[in-house]
């Protein structure tokens, strides 16, 4: 059995690590390459930085941010934000990154996610799904950080991307992100039961009980950032509590 992931999320905007809820009201939580050493040091087991500003603003993912984050850590790193094409992977690859973390291109144009396989290796290829509740019933992907509804089934979607060359899949619930209720664990399901890929679970976790819940749901890997970056709890005291609850994971 393989054993569970815990990763901080760095949402990075001019620089800057932020924090907001539902994808606004950003606010600054502090120097991304510091904070990942602090959370390297506490025992993260990868870390993903997303450039929140980049698909909106109609520009590449800061490469200085992911060179400096480099810098300080060793472990596995995972870029999104802004990643259009197979030139703007290979430029965060080669400033330091292990994976890269594609959304709106890939909905917009999912040929990508193959071309993308084909030249990096699918292991490189993570698809940032981002879904909301649809008015109709079940999800739909949301882009452009939050602020496009598709109308597109997000299950539908996981099995497309997986089979189009995603090789993981960055799972953010649109309405729990930053809200500390909790994982949506019927999104989970049904998107960890479509797929064969790792699932990451990503939006709203707020304690230990959270990312139990995520992982018995069919999470590979538990996302967060809120409780990390205001200091309610170190990795290390989170990897402790979900042993203690039963989770595989690395000590």
């Amino acid at each position: 059995m393989l054993t569970v992931r815990i990763i901080p999320c760095l949402d990075v905007s001019n620089g800057r690590v932020v924090k907001g809820v539902k994808f606004q009201g950003l606010r600054d939580a502090g120097v991304p390459a510091d904070l990942a050493a602090v959370y390297e040091r506490d025992g993260a087991d990868e870390l993903v930085i997303l450039d929140v500003s980049a698909t909106p603003e109609g520009r590449g993912t800061q490469l200085e941010v992911v060179r400096a984050v480099r810098a300080r850590i060793s472990i596995p790193l995972c870029v999104g934000g802004g990643v259009r094409n197979a030139d703007t992977a290979f430029k965060l690859l080669n400033a330091g990154a292990d994976k890269v973390g594609i959304n709106t291109a890939a909905v917009e144009d999912p040929a990508i996610l193959g071309e993308l396989a084909a030249r990096f290796g699918r292991q490189c290829v993570v698809l940032a799904l981002d879904a909301a509740s649809a008015a109709s019933g079940g999800w739909e992907v949301v882009t452009r950080s939050g602020k496009n509804r598709t109308g597109i089934d997000a299950v539908r979607w996981a099995e497309a991307a997986a089979k189009a060359g995603a090789g993981e899949i960055l799972l953010t619930s649109w309405d729990r992100d930053g809200t500390k209720q909790g994982y949506d664990l019927a999104l989970i399901s049904a998107i960890a039961g479509a797929v064969d890929v790792p699932v990451i679970a990503s939006g709203g976790a707020a304690v230990p009980e959270h990312m139990a819940d995520a992982v018995k749901a069919g999470a590979d890997a538990v996302l967060a950032a809120s409780i990390f970056h205001e200091g309610e709890y170190t990795v290390r005291e989170l990897k402790f509590d979900m042993a203690r609850l039963g989770v595989e994971v690395r000590k």
